[in-house]
């Protein structure tokens, strides 16, 4: 099990920038990105919580350029909850804190918002 406290803090400040920005910046691809991030994470988590890979795949559905940073935010909490329940051989190759968090901030670069 890993200290999950790296990935919320990412989570969190990535979606107070999200939740910070005009319009014009969340048009302009900060929120497909921040969106592609929540549906990302949100895979990570079912995979965690569904190992056998029997349910069908859920997608996070858009709720609209403002509503994105809470998505970000609810899909990091979930993931971390799975993650710190999950004993540290259940996880999946490529699902971790250090992975979550790379792919956080990644998502900041790619949008601009960091």
């Amino acid at each position: 099990m890993d200290d999950v406290t790296p990935l919320l803090a990412a989570v969190d400040a990535y979606a107070d920038r999200l939740r910070s920005l005009p319009q014009s910046r969340l048009s302009r691809g900060a929120a497909a990105e921040a969106l592609a991030l929540a549906r990302e994470l949100a895979a990570w988590t079912q995979r965690l919580e569904e190992p056998d890979g029997a349910a069908e795949p859920r997608e996070m559905p858009d709720a609209g350029m403002f509503a994105v940073a809470d998505q970000v935010a609810v899909a990091g909490h979930d993931l971390a909850e799975a993650l710190s329940l999950a004993g540290a051989g259940a996880l999946p190759e490529g699902v971790g804190v250090g992975e979550a968090v790379a792919r956080v901030e990644e998502a900041g670069r790619r949008s601009g918002v960091v």
